[in-house]
């Protein structure tokens, strides 16, 4: 058996790939194969509302929220919002940048108005998040904008910041429905799929209704969050293959795994297992972050040197462990262990890292 710990695309719960790969020869409720299935039939506008209800349930989300099903994945959100929420505005937005994705995020951000990045991890070498003491949130900010869980570096934050009165607004793509969440308390929310939701391809954007009640004139149509509120999620042509497995996905958390809670769980009980195996290893594994801001999504590690993580990279390969190298711009070890990563999966890994040491 081969393990898949890629940052992305992530594994899949077993059922769901079943469950999805009888649906591309045949849906039972249509007779035809997924692939081929219109994204105007009744069928598709029925897997949307289901998605979005199981969403809403498992987020507990309010009904001043709209669900979106978007393309671009999270890059163009990194566009989409500043459009919305600072162009042609005398306010600046606070960014703070964590790691790889959020320093991203901000250049797209300049384009429309002024950003004030609030907090720079790289000094720090990008190795642990701010506390809340260091963070200087404008009161008159458009909006703050973070990354929940940084996938390159391993860094993760395991609490809300910012103030209640200024919007928030979080990438939370890595993390995204693997443990409880107080969605109440951020005015967007953005997560591209291919880590805990389903295949590259959607993009699931949650905002808050009023968001859409100033919005700049001579947006482009397709820009514009309204045209897809309007469409449905159906303004230009959607992946229906990977919504489909989104639903899937949901309905695994809310029926198979009993809810957002017992899945946070499940997630911090890999996380410690995993980090424990590096924390035993008298130095022989390091890990990247610091351990109050530790990821429960990407745990990232080196070793002495370059020559021995090739060399642990290339027997866990042969062993049956897949993704395992580094982000190509910080290098080492990430095991991704996203929500359908199994515990066995990670007691596996563990013993190997094990055995490879003693070795």
């Amino acid at each position: 058996m081969r393990f898949n710990f890629s940052g992305g695309p992530g594994v899949l719960p077993e059922t769901v790939l079943q469950q999805a790969q009888a649906a591309i020869a045949n849906v039972p409720e249509v007779g035809l194969p997924l692939l081929g299935i219109s994204h105007r039939s009744d069928w598709f506008a029925a897997v949307l509302a289901e998605t979005e209800a199981n969403i809403r349930a498992l987020l507990d989300l309010p009904d001043d929220y709209h669900v979106l099903f978007l393309q671009g994945g999270a890059s163009l959100q990194f566009s989409m919002i500043p459009m919305l929420l600072l162009r042609g505005r005398d306010k600046s937005a606070d960014y703070l940048r964590t790691g790889y994705w959020s320093a991203k995020a901000i250049p797209e951000a300049a384009r429309e108005g002024r950003v004030r990045v609030i907090w720079d991890g790289e000094r720090a070498g990008f190795r642990r998040l701010p506390n809340d003491g260091e963070l200087d949130c404008a009161a008159d900010a458009a909006y703050l904008h973070y990354v929940s869980n940084e996938t390159v570096e391993g860094l993760q934050f395991h609490r809300v910041i910012g103030r209640d009165d200024v919007p928030r607004v979080c990438d939370m793509s890595s993390d995204f429905l693997s443990a409880p969440c107080d969605a109440h308390r951020y005015a967007l929310i953005y997560a591209h799929a291919q880590k805990n939701l389903g295949p590259a391809g959607a993009t699931v954007v949650i905002l808050r209704r009023d968001l859409l009640d100033d919005v700049p004139p001579d947006l482009h149509t397709s820009l514009d969050y309204r045209s897809h509120v309007k469409a449905k999620s159906i303004y230009n042509t959607p992946p229906v293959f990977a919504l489909y497995v989104v639903m899937l996905v949901t309905r695994w958390l809310l029926r198979d795994i009993g809810g957002l809670s017992r899945m946070g769980e499940i997630n911090a009980a890999k996380a410690a297992r995993l980090y424990g195996a590096i924390d035993a290893s008298d130095g022989f594994y390091r890990g990247h972050a610091a351990a109050p801001d530790r990821s429960t999504m990407n745990v990232v590690f080196n070793l002495g040197s370059p020559e021995l993580e090739a060399e642990f990279l290339a027997h866990a390969q042969t062993a049956g462990f897949s993704g395992l190298a580094g982000h190509r711009s910080l290098g080492g070890i990430r095991a991704s262990i996203y929500n359908a990563m199994t515990q066995d999966a990670v007691d596996a890994l563990c013993e190997f890292m094990d055995d490879f040491r003693q070795r």
